[in-house]
């Protein structure tokens, strides 16, 4: 096999398989079916929900946990705006309550911000009770620390920056995610999902190989992870791609980019005539869903 069959598989091996995308599916049709029937009064099982997240983003590998919105009338957040105290915190007991009348066994949590709805074969939904604000894109959504506040998001600009930006680049952008988040899963980087997608479209929309195939997919690696390990140590503020808002996260990764930057530097440079060597550095950076 040649390098680009490498990375092609490598690719294929790290997305979630079509029986999870199934039940992925139907799973997200019966939480959007309770917040319909006891918000709305219609049994709708796609209105008033999105995917969001990695997952919306489509930027998820297998790991990943799946992120939907929930968007609920406004109405209900004037009644818990009004409350004297940590209003948000009421409105996510409510809705965790909600789910529990189709999910009475799942172990539902709260958790800040979402419900988080763990099944048995892995897969875990985070569910964000939201409403959709004056401008038709942005919501507003609970946060129940600190005594209570509301913030606001807006996954679908997000969306289609990340969208726009992979379409520009022969689709290499969605793929230099995912294999980050290969990376940060097998080496316990402590890089969030969102910051992968930030710093790997700024790169991307700069990096002069981004129209390339699969066979440059060993080089695209190798300088995403020097473009990394260069990032401002004292850095711990980013703004994310369409939507603006501000994403707090510092720069503990760098020194793990370096590693990762020098493994591939010697599989880059072995990958023509050393192939076993070459994939086993790739290896030790991606974990064993690299081809062997």
């Amino acid at each position: 096999m040649s390098v680009a069959d490498w990375f092609r598989i490598f690719c294929e091996n790290i997305r979630i398989s079509s029986d999870y995308e199934t039940k992925i599916s139907s799973r997200c049709h019966q939480i959007t079916r309770r917040i319909n029937l006891e918000y709305y009064n219609t049994s709708s099982e796609t209105a008033h929900s999105l995917y969001i997240g990695s997952y919306g983003r489509d930027t998820e590998i297998f790991t990943s946990d799946i992120d939907m919105l929930v968007q609920l009338p406004y109405p209900t957040y004037k009644k818990f705006n009004a409350y004297a105290s940590n209003g948000q915190s009421m409105l996510l007991q409510e809705v965790k309550n909600v789910l529990a009348k189709t999910y009475s066994v799942t172990n539902l949590k709260g958790d800040g911000q979402i419900i988080k709805l763990p099944f048995q074969d892995g897969i875990t939904f985070e569910v964000l009770p939201a409403f959709l604000n004056s401008d038709e894109r942005s919501f507003t959504y609970p946060n129940s620390n600190d005594g209570g506040s509301w913030k606001v998001t807006d996954p679908r600009s997000e969306i289609s920056a990340i969208k726009e930006i992979n379409d520009k680049c022969n689709n290499n952008l969605k793929p230099l995610c995912r294999m980050m988040r290969a990376w940060k899963s097998n080496c316990n980087v402590d890089i969030s999902g969102i910051l992968i997608d930030i710093l790997a479209t700024r790169f991307i929309s700069v990096w002069g190989e981004r129209e390339k195939s699969f066979l440059y997919y060993d080089w695209m690696s190798r300088d995403f992870f020097k473009y990394l390990s260069e990032q401002d140590p004292k850095q711990t503020m980013w703004q994310a791609m369409g939507s603006g808002r501000y994403i707090y996260h510092g720069c503990s990764y760098v020194s793990k980019a370096k590693a990762a930057y020098d493994l591939a530097v010697e599989a880059t440079d072995k990958g023509t005539y050393y192939p076993f060597t070459a994939k086993s550095k790739w290896r030790q950076i991606y974990g064993n869903k690299f081809p062997s």
